[in-house]
């Protein structure tokens, strides 16, 4: 349920460019430092977002740096990091984590058996360093799961689960800007579930997955209505970003919350999701 918040690059100036994968590459060489190559393994353009968006408002202190990765291991890479990235990487295991188990206890996934016992130590230690946060984590994704068994189709309550997840996450200190940092997280939180149920609406459809969509999409109007369901999320979001006294990297910032965060909506194109066009499509008609 991760991948949605990233860059739009054709409007991004360079050095905008630059500066997001210099902090992109910071979270990467933290996650490598702090939970090894299985911890790079889990990184995310999303928790970069946040580390982008923290940082500008609460004016931290950043540390350049120059390494080799895997991925690019005949050149040194310019890598912007500071507290936050390294807040950012404990979420990131911590919501990992959560993932893997629930594959176990829902399909009993060996591969999420497997991976939820290499992180499990290091797990544990952010708990101890972040039990409220922690918590609210399992209870949500609790939720969801216990949703998804009882197959309820109410796009509002499902979705507030992994919004209030993303709120708390969103939340890094408890100051003046918690509740405007929480409510931004929020509505981008039950963006990224109502964009994930709507991509994976077909796939789900021909597997018979669960999916909150299935029977809506068969409605005439579902695809303009989905559509401004998800722009009214992503206005709230922006209402709640533009409160912030934000002057480092805004134009960045505003480039992924306006435009970057549309890119797999628009990706759909033109493909339909109406349930007739996935049935014959799945017939090979």
């Amino acid at each position: 349920m991760f991948g949605y918040i990233g860059i739009h690059k054709p409007e991004l100036k360079m050095k905008e460019y630059y500066k997001y994968r210099a902090y992109y590459c910071g979270l990467c060489q933290v996650l490598k430092e702090r939970y090894g190559r299985f911890g790079q393994m889990t990184l995310t353009y999303d928790m970069t977002f946040l580390i982008i968006l923290l940082t500008s408002l609460y004016e931290s202190k950043v540390t350049e740096e120059q390494h080799r990765c895997l991925a690019h291991p005949t050149k040194k890479h310019w890598m912007l990091r500071n507290e936050i990235t390294e807040y950012a990487a404990d979420m990131n295991i911590a919501l990992t984590y959560h993932k893997f188990l629930d594959d176990w206890n829902d399909e009993k996934s060996l591969v999420g058996l497997s991976a939820s016992k290499l992180f499990v130590r290091k797990y544990h230690k952010i708990e101890k360093k972040y039990p409220e946060k922690c918590q609210m984590i399992a209870e949500c994704l609790a939720k969801l799961q216990k949703y998804e068994k009882e197959n309820v189709t109410d796009l509002d309550k499902i979705a507030k689960s992994f919004a209030d997840l993303m709120g708390e996450m969103f939340v890094y200190r408890k100051d003046e800007w918690e509740d405007t940092l929480r409510r931004l997280g929020f509505f981008l939180g039950k963006y990224i579930y109502l964009l994930d149920a709507y991509e994976d609406v077909k796939e789900d459809i021909r597997k018979d997955n669960y999916n909150p969509l299935k029977e809506k999409i068969g409605e005439p109007s579902f695809e303009e209505e989905y559509r401004q369901i998800l722009i009214m999320m992503m206005s709230e979001c922006s209402k709640e970003f533009e409160r912030l006294p934000l002057i480092l990297d805004v134009e960045l910032l505003r480039n992924i919350l306006y435009a970057g965060v549309w890119k797999k909506y628009d990706e759909q194109g033109t493909k339909s999701c109406n349930k007739k066009a996935i049935d014959e499509e799945g017939k090979g008609i």
